[in-house]
């Protein structure tokens, strides 16, 4: 992306290099400096900058200059770029004229010569007026574009991907944009072939795996070694935690995760029952603060795979999707769960072309004058509903049950309650969906008897599915698939293990590998509980690590 300009014009030569020097001191990371040595001149600058759409975020003009003014050049300036800030330079002998010249020329300071020390006397005053421009700025857009319509087999994966890591991208709908088809066509390529991922560098990736978005936006898709103390598996806040923890302790950590940090917490719209934030925070900012604080404590974050596990003399070896092995001391199993599939007729085929799971943030602005439908009634959907009821006409709440008291927070039902466009439906379920490429109604089994009503998008926020099908069988799981750890492994699977000692409370079945977070089994699933198992985890790596 271009640098913005600011444009210095002095028409003498020592003062001139002076501005620019200390403007390109201060300013020359993320600003152009230019220069011109009349005011003439700098007008024919500023048509060429015009004519390449070029952004000047300030002019700063000497007033007596021959021929023209200063004040002359900036209004003059000002109808070729009137979001510039414009400074005028003066002696002390054109102080007043400089006063008037704020009025009449709408310059926006002026400063006496000279200007020493500049730290003093020139940044403060740059500073605020090049904040003030900012904030108005809107530079032409160079980054990433997602082409994509919005029932495309992929589309809402790839802007999930891309949102939840916080890269960001332009979404161009061809339903909406008409520029969007020509645009690849004008790349050579097949447009029945979407969503199209653009980049500013000019190439393009079709159809792709979150895998080659993360290597291409410059996520790291390998690990910077072969060997670390602890490898965490699952960037959710257990795992966000346990890496907090134990690269803080000295640990040499990597975590891995396939898709984002936050795990299921990162797509919540708010959460409002979080200790120390008053007013509640969306589980994509406590993801964002998590990760730059392990970031900074010496986290290693990787964006792959892990399609097993196995131990070999002590040590852990986890496999990549991409083959590459990687060995620890420890591993902790922090991989979550995921809301459970429905078991209804076409569910796979409308699975991303309106009917979703989760996605609360990536689709809201999607849903607007819509009505949306959300099958569940714990805190997860209340947020969403919430979140909903902010873009969409009105939101349906579909519940099995009599009410939303047994399975939600009161905070979250008094909000729902005072919302006109939600609607809680009890003793409801979805029985089917139906469309034509895409979701356009569903079938519920309603108190009433069998309804089929128009719909577009339905979310689901029920049920958890634990992410533990591959998991090695010497780990294990109860019949739903959640991990035994600790006291429970000794319970009901006490032949599972094989030491003199007891396991650790988090410890599986397989000594030194643990569990945290919702993956365990009889964990309490709310996102501080799986924070403070994430953190308690590197208590027992270290009890672990002291026995080798």
């Amino acid at each position: 992306m271009a640098k913005p300009i600011l444009l210095a014009v002095d028409d003498d030569t020592s003062v001139l290099e002076a501005v620019v020097q200390d403007l390109r001191r201060k300013y020359g990371e993320h600003y152009r400096i230019v220069r011109a040595a009349s005011g003439a001149a700098a007008l024919d600058i500023c048509k060429q900058l015009q004519e390449r759409k070029d952004a000047v975020a300030l002019f700063l003009s000497d007033q007596r200059m021959p021929g023209m003014t200063g004040v002359d050049f900036l209004q003059q300036a000002m109808v070729i770029f009137p979001e510039a800030r414009r400074v005028l330079l003066t002696a002390y002998a054109d102080t007043e004229a400089a006063i008037r010249a704020i009025n009449s020329a709408k310059i926006h300071y002026y400063l006496n010569k000279p200007w020493d020390p500049p730290e003093e006397k020139l940044y403060p005053v740059l500073d605020d007026l090049l904040q003030a421009w900012n904030q108005g700025y809107k530079p032409a857009y160079d980054g990433i574009q997602v082409v994509s319509v919005r029932w495309a087999q992929g589309d809402h994966v790839v802007r999930d991907f891309l949102s939840r890591n916080r890269i960001p991208f332009k979404w161009l709908n061809p339903e909406q944009t008409p520029e969007a088809l020509p645009l690849l066509r004008g790349k050579g390529i097949d447009d029945a072939k979407l969503p199209v991922v653009l980049f500013g560098d000019g190439t393009a990736l079709v159809q792709p795996t979150t895998i080659q978005l993360a290597s291409k936006v410059g996520l790291a898709t390998q690990a910077q070694q072969d060997y670390y103390d602890v490898v965490i598996v699952g960037a959710g806040p257990a795992g966000l935690a346990a890496g907090v923890y134990g690269a803080s302790e000295g640990l040499k950590t990597l975590l891995v995760d396939a898709y984002a940090p936050g795990g299921q917490a990162g797509s919540s719209s708010r959460i409002e029952n979080y200790l120390g934030f008053p007013e509640g925070l969306s589980g994509d900012e406590l993801a964002k603060r998590s990760w730059l604080q392990a970031q900074r404590l010496g986290v290693e974050f990787l964006t792959q795979r892990v399609t097993c596990i196995r131990s070999e003399n002590g040590y852990h070896i986890a496999v990549m999707s991409d083959g590459r092995e990687i060995t620890c001391r420890v591993c902790i199993l922090s991989t979550g769960v995921d809301y459970c599939k429905l078991d209804i007729p076409c569910e796979q085929e409308f699975s991303g072309a309106g009917l979703f799971y989760g996605a609360a943030l990536t689709e809201a602005i999607s849903c607007a004058d819509e009505e949306v439908y959300i099958v569940g009634g714990a805190n997860s959907a209340g947020q969403a509903a919430m979140h909903f009821s902010r873009h969409a006409k009105h939101v349906r709440m579909l519940i099995r049950g009599e009410g939303l008291e047994r399975s939600m927070s009161k905070y979250l039902i008094d909000q729902i309650a005072g919302r006109p466009n939600i609607t809680v439906e009890t003793h409801t379920e979805l029985q089917a969906l139906s469309g034509n490429g895409h979701l356009d109604a569903v079938t519920l089994s309603t108190p009433s008897g069998t309804e089929t009503r128009p719909a577009t998008s339905v979310f689901i926020f029920i049920g958890a599915e634990p992410k533990t099908g591959w998991l090695p069988k010497e780990i294990v799981t109860d019949q739903k698939g959640f991990i035994l750890a600790g006291p429970d492994l000794k319970a009901k699977a006490k032949s599972a293990w094989k030491l003199d000692r007891d396991p650790y409370l988090l410890e599986t079945s397989v000594p030194g590998i643990f569990v945290a977070g919702d993956v365990r089994y009889g964990s309490v699933k709310r996102c501080a509980s799986a924070v403070g198992e994430g953190s308690i985890a590197i208590q027992f790596v270290h009890q672990y690590l002291a026995t080798l």
